[in-house]
């Protein structure tokens, strides 16, 4: 998903930000194109590695993971010995990943969950230093809560696809529920006085809050 930033622009920033011997991001990359199937894509794929080597980050939680593009990233970042957990209902997609990542060396770090994001962060329960929200837009509201609970202090929220295509902006809203959901959730987590919250606006804006 494109337009909140010049294409001209994103192609730039793709071509300096393309590894051009990393074979299995790049195959990821053809797959979500072939299959019109949601991925963050490079631009906010180095953003989220970065923001995660920054934190020093040991232990991710993936809410929504597909086939493992987002996790490729954070389980990079990691490193050896550090974990990322991601949630998946699709055992097709849950298939897909464990074979990208196991190519691209990092496997022994992921864990994926076969069931419903948020009911599998509550049941794993733990403390964590990143939560990556990516499920149903309707059900961004209520995660807000819950990753402030789940989080180390200092520990980052990070979610996708809040600035969904300009349809947060007033005349460009197009009355859907998924629509309504994340303008309530972009409030829930600004109002929140745990969180300091910034976003970025590559690709379809991304959510970074830092836990207080």
């Amino acid at each position: 998903m494109s337009g909140i930033i010049d294409a001209k622009m994103e192609a730039y920033l793709r071509a300096l930000y393309r590894p051009a011997s990393d074979e299995v991001e790049r195959e990821m990359e053809a797959l979500a194109e072939e299959r019109s199937f949601p991925i963050v894509g490079p631009l906010v794929g180095r953003t989220l590695g970065l923001l995660a080597r920054a934190l020093g980050a040991r232990r991710v939680f993936e809410l929504g993971s597909g086939y493992g593009y987002s996790a490729l990233h954070f389980a990079r970042a990691v490193g050896e010995g550090g974990e990322v957990h991601g949630t998946e209902l699709d055992p097709r997609n849950i298939e897909l990943a464990r074979g990208f990542l196991a190519r691209a060396g990092v496997l022994a770090r992921v864990t994926f969950h076969a069931e419903e994001a948020t009911a599998a962060l509550r049941r794993v329960g733990g403390v964590w230093d990143i939560v990556y929200n990516d499920i149903d837009k309707e059900g961004y509201p209520e995660v807000v809560e819950l990753a402030y609970e789940r989080l180390r202090p200092g520990g980052l929220f990070i979610s996708d696809n809040v600035l969904w295509s300009g349809r947060v902006l007033d005349g460009k809203d197009d009355g859907k529920p998924a629509t309504a959901a994340i303008k309530e959730f972009t409030r829930r987590l600004f109002a929140h006085p745990g969180f300091l919250v910034t976003i970025d606006p590559t690709r379809d804006g991304v959510a970074i809050a830092l836990k207080l």
